[in-house]
């Protein structure tokens, strides 16, 4: 078998999600647990214009989930704890020597590195379950990885960065080469673009300790989409100077030099919290489509489409307001994770 994850880009068979739930993530009150409820609704009703969609309920949910999001949505039954369906849940990936064969990585999951605040039990179960539900042959793997920590161009490249899959917290025995051997086995890649680090907040308590899928993306071969932090009083605007250095020295499995397009963060870079990481990077390609993070500045909202429109030519852009998606730890592309279809 060669296992082969295609790019974002290729045509879908769906989406899966999972549908938020009572517990640390959602938060307290009332009324702010209604944002994310609605935030995740949102953006399942976004994708569902352009794909079918699938969300995971669990079963204290399914009452609401039915009345949020209507018959537009399919709903498959299941016990969680976390809702981020892109960390926990499979990696499709398909074998070219086997047209009509879809595999289902399914990664060791523990809560982004153990946090204390985290629980990831019943999530960490959800791999399998889909690949059963999609009726994908299941790829089992023994390294501690998340789907937001790979970005891949159908061709042999994927980029990783240093402090997740090499987190002592998740892979304390594992090389550079050791992960680069399992990535070959189970995506079928052959070059590893490794980045030093992700954006601040990620670093914080509450994060992940440096997803990619926030800081860069392939928007086709040897094209890389990037964020972009212009206020030098951030501090991501020294990390992606570097990181954007690294990037315009590589080049792809195939050898090509690549070509990278800035998506500029809005305006807003402190919350309450401190430094936000609001991305556009963070969008889900979809059939026809793409579903790109909004953070309530209109020009901002409005220039990254435009840069997303130019990245992908003939699919149409929509924003969906994120900001309560990023107030939980994440963005558009966190909460999703596309199907291939098969040829």
């Amino acid at each position: 078998m060669s296992w082969i994850m295609p790019p974002e880009t290729a045509r879908h068979e769906r989406t899966w999600m999972a549908f938020p739930r009572e517990g640390f993530t959602l938060g307290e009150g009332e009324s702010w647990k209604e944002t994310g409820y609605q935030a995740w609704t949102d953006v399942a009703h976004a994708i569902a214009d352009f794909e079918p969609v699938s969300m995971v309920v669990d079963p204290t949910e399914m009452a609401r989930a039915r009345r949020m999001l209507g018959s537009h949505v399919e709903l498959v039954e299941a016990p969680l704890d976390e809702f981020w369906m892109r960390d926990f849940g499979p990696t499709f990936v398909v074998d070219p020597e086997r047209p009509g064969v879809l595999g289902a990585v399914s990664w060791v999951f523990n809560g982004w590195g153990a946090h204390a605040w985290a629980s990831w039990e019943k999530s960490a179960a959800i791999g399998p379950l889909i690949a059963s539900h999609a009726a994908a042959e299941l790829v089992t793997s023994p390294i501690v990885n998340e789907g937001g920590g790979i970005h891949v161009d159908g061709e042999g490249t994927v980029l990783v960065t240093e402090t997740v899959q090499l987190d002592p917290r998740r892979n304390p025995d594992l090389s550079k080469a050791d992960v680069e051997a399992e990535l070959s086995r189970t995506l079928g890649v052959s070059k590893v673009i490794w980045l030093p680090r992700g954006l601040t907040r990620d670093y914080e308590e509450f994060g992940t300790n440096g997803h990619v899928d926030i800081v860069a993306t392939f928007a086709s071969p040897a094209k890389v989409l990037l964020h972009r932090q212009p206020n030098a009083a951030h501090p991501d605007h020294a990390v992606m100077a570097e990181i954007r250095a690294l990037l315009s020295a590589e080049t792809d499995a195939k050898g090509r030099p690549l070509s990278l397009l800035d998506l500029d963060a809005p305006a807003l870079i402190e919350d309450a919290h401190g430094f936000v990481d609001y991305s556009y990077v963070n969008h889900l390609v979809v059939n026809g489509g793409v579903v790109a993070c909004g953070f309530g500045e209109e020009r901002a909202d409005a220039a990254a489409r435009a840069v997303l429109e130019e990245a992908y030519p003939g699919r149409r852009v929509v924003t969906i307001d994120s900001r309560p998606i990023f107030a939980r730890g994440g963005g558009i592309h966190c909460i999703t994770q596309q199907q291939p279809a098969l040829a």
